[in-house]
């Protein structure tokens, strides 16, 4: 089906321009419908959040300030004349006449008056002290410090038996199965929430003399939790149908709220929702977020409540229904998209009936184009469209002849046009092909010339120089052992001269043996050590400190290399030696030269000499390894002859990069097993390495 429909939009122009039309209605109409959606649901529940968080700040505001009530209701009790006269009087029959009349007049579920040993002073015949009342921080700093302080504590059944009356079973409480609570095998809750205030009782001179202890319970105080909820979600803060609640758990259980069970019962006795106590009570984290409370969804907010010891020992909740609102929700979304579908179809129909004045001329022209392919002579006719496809209807008679004889001449040029063109690219083709071949002819021609021109030289030097000097100075230094033996005393006053000639003698033989070194380079491959380069660089600064020291340069080291190399050690250092003291020629006094070692591609190690000075020009980069090449006016230019010769010896490679004016770079590659072949080969490994080919451009 999908491939006929496809088949019929791509043979008609109605359908296309149609689809033209109303896909982007299709798709553009529910997208904007989608976003609406998204969009208008997180602003909504970013906004319930937002409220919800603002109703726990308040309730916890809330539940704050009842317990600095409560304080400051035992505070006009401690500080009131009458009780202090009667406690300095020791007149129990007053005390107990007060304390009856404060606790039916307040909230306060049990009071007391503690001595500095934690101890109740009750009325009796002889006065005496009766019994111990539950410890709490709050006494020691009523008694010892005189602070006043009141915080939460939880009473086990045994603390509440010790206050008396029926307070232990008041609390009482069965654990009501929740959906989604964590499993429990508790089945009773027996313990107590307890605000508790202490207050310092004194005497006339302003000494504590015993503290006032009371306690109110928080278990099923419906007052409590109802006066917060009228404070927090008070008339026209709730959508009608919705209702807020307040909740304060001990644990996760709740002990008093006005979240209903059903009609007409709180839900005391359940639990908190098992996500909601890892967070909270375990996490010590806020909760603001929807959250399943008792039998519904609710927007909710929980918050830790913390004792006077600093430990989470319940929770206290604010929430309202998430219903209304989500109805409200779901009942606008409706309308929106029945008024987009409404849109969408309205708009279609229009698009339907205007295109009717597009669609007919366009398919006479498309009639009478395919009766032209099958030979038949037609016309348009009349058109009554006068709009731009009108116009072009009727144009399209006028053109038809003479798009008939342009077609001819087209396709006779089309002809000639194809045949010189044919020509033409045969003939570039083989210009390519003869220009290609003479390119890569000349590239293989110069690179001939270069090492050809390079090991005649090398060749000359090496045999003609080594056989016509060497044995000339032999001689020349024999002949001066004997001079310096027939003058004997009579040679002290030339012995200067005699010193001078045979100093230069080793001079040339010096640089004979170098030149012989570099042209074969295996056979003065000295003793191989296994050594860190890192070692050999700091050893070599040692050696040139002198020389390092007359210019003030600085010398800054990076050592990264791990990998050792076996090479001779005098030999790496001489090659460390010359590039030092080259870069030191180029730096400007007071320069910086950098040293750095580390470990290159393929198992390979790179020391790399930088200096700051005044580099080498880009077109006398490829001569700087040319034996004799040099730009000190007192230099031999052999230095970096003979040094690259050492590390080519052992495999490895010296390069070179630099900007005139700015820097020069001398990077040495070593191999960790020295590998004896001739130049020729070493080359050719280091430049079919990738990592090789990035420094390479100028070290041949």
């Amino acid at each position: 089906m999908f491939q006929s429909i496809r088949d019929l939009v791509a043979s008609s122009l109605r359908y296309k321009l149609l689809l033209l039309v109303l896909f982007p209605m299709a798709l553009v109409l529910p997208t904007i419908l989608g976003v609406s959606i998204f969009w208008s649901q997180k602003y909504t529940y970013d906004q319930l959040y937002a409220k919800v968080n603002t109703d726990l700040t308040v309730a916890h505001d809330v539940f704050s300030r009842l317990q600095k009530e409560y304080l400051t209701q035992l505070k006009s009790l401690a500080e009131s004349y009458q009780f202090r006269v009667s406690l300095e009087a020791n007149d129990w029959g007053r005390l107990h006449e007060q304390l009856d009349v404060f606790r039916q007049t307040t909230k306060f579920e049990f009071l007391h008056i503690t001595d500095f040993t934690g101890r109740w002073q009750e009325l009796q015949k002889d006065g005496v002290f009766k019994r111990k009342g539950k410890p709490s921080p709050l006494l020691v700093a009523a008694l010892r410090e005189g602070n006043p302080g009141v915080g939460v504590e939880i009473f086990s059944r045994d603390d509440l038996q010790a206050e008396g009356g029926s307070l232990a079973e008041r609390v009482r409480l069965a654990l009501v199965y929740t959906p989604r609570a964590e499993p429990t095998s508790r089945t009773i809750e027996d313990r107590a929430m307890v605000v508790r205030a202490v207050h310092p009782v004194r005497d006339a001179r302003g000494h504590v003399i015993a503290a006032l202890d009371g306690g109110v319970l928080l278990n099923n105080n419906f007052t409590f939790v109802d006066r917060i909820r009228d404070l927090v979600y008070g008339p026209g803060s709730i959508p009608e149908g919705g209702w807020g609640t307040v909740t304060v758990f001990l644990d996760d259980v709740r002990i008093t709220t006005n979240v209903p069970l059903s009609k007409g019962e709180r839900a005391l006795g359940t639990r908190v929702s098992q996500v909601v106590r890892d967070q909270v009570l375990s996490r010590g984290e806020n909760w603001i977020d929807r959250a399943f409370v008792v039998n519904d969804w609710y927007i909710s907010a929980y918050e830790p409540i913390v004792d006077v010891y600093g430990e989470r020992v319940g929770m206290l909740y604010a929430g309202y229904l998430e219903a209304p609102y989500r109805d409200a929700y779901l009942k606008a979304m409706t309308v929106l998209s029945i008024a987009i579908f409404i849109a969408v179809m309205f708009a279609g129909w229009v698009v339907v009936r205007g295109a009717k004045s597009i669609f007919n001329p366009v398919e006479a022209m498309t009639n009478l184009v395919r009766a032209t392919q099958r030979g038949e002579h037609r016309r348009i006719g009349m058109i009554e469209s006068k709009d731009e496809i009108g116009e072009l209807a009727r144009q399209f008679d006028d053109m038809l002849e003479l798009l008939k004889e342009r077609n001819r001449q087209i396709e006779q040029a089309a002809e000639n046009l194809e045949l010189k063109v044919e020509e033409r690219t045969r003939e570039l083709r083989e210009k390519n092909v003869h220009l290609q071949k003479s390119i890569n002819l000349l590239r293989q021609t110069r690179q001939q010339l270069a090492i050809a021109e390079k090991l005649a030289a090398l060749g000359e030097l090496t045999a003609g120089v080594a056989h016509e000097i060497n044995n000339p100075t032999a001689v020349i230094l024999g002949n001066i052992d004997v001079l310096k033996t027939e003058l004997g005393d009579d040679g002290r006053s030339v012995e200067a001269e005699i010193e001078l000639i045979v100093e230069q003698a080793y001079r040339i033989r010096s640089i004979i043996d170098k030149l012989l070194q570099y042209a074969r380079p295996a056979e003065y491959a000295g003793y191989l050590d296994e050594l860190d380069v890192n070692d050999a660089v700091a050893d070599t600064l040692t050696l040139v400190k002198h020389e390092l020291d007359t210019k003030n340069t600085v010398i800054r080291t990076a050592y990264h290399a791990c990998t050792p190399v076996r090479i001779n050690r005098q030999e790496l250092q001489q090659v460390l030696v010359n590039l030092l003291i080259n870069a030191n020629h180029s730096t400007p006094s007071g320069g910086v030269i950098e040293i750095t070692t580390r470990d290159s591609a393929h198992g390979t190690v790179a020391i790399e000499i930088k200096d700051y000075g005044v580099g080498i020009p880009l077109e006398e980069l490829g001569k700087v390894f040319d034996p004799f090449y040099t730009r000190k006016k007192s230099g031999t230019g052999l230095g970096l002859s003979v040094s690259y010769g050492l590390i080519r010896r052992y495999g490895g490679v010296i390069t070179v990069d630099s900007e005139e004016g700015r820097w020069t770079l001398f990077t040495v590659f070593l191999r960790p097993e020295p590998v004896f072949e001739d130049g020729e080969e070493v080359l050719r490994h280091w430049i079919g390495d990738s990592s090789g080919q990035e420094s390479l451009r100028s070290s041949t």
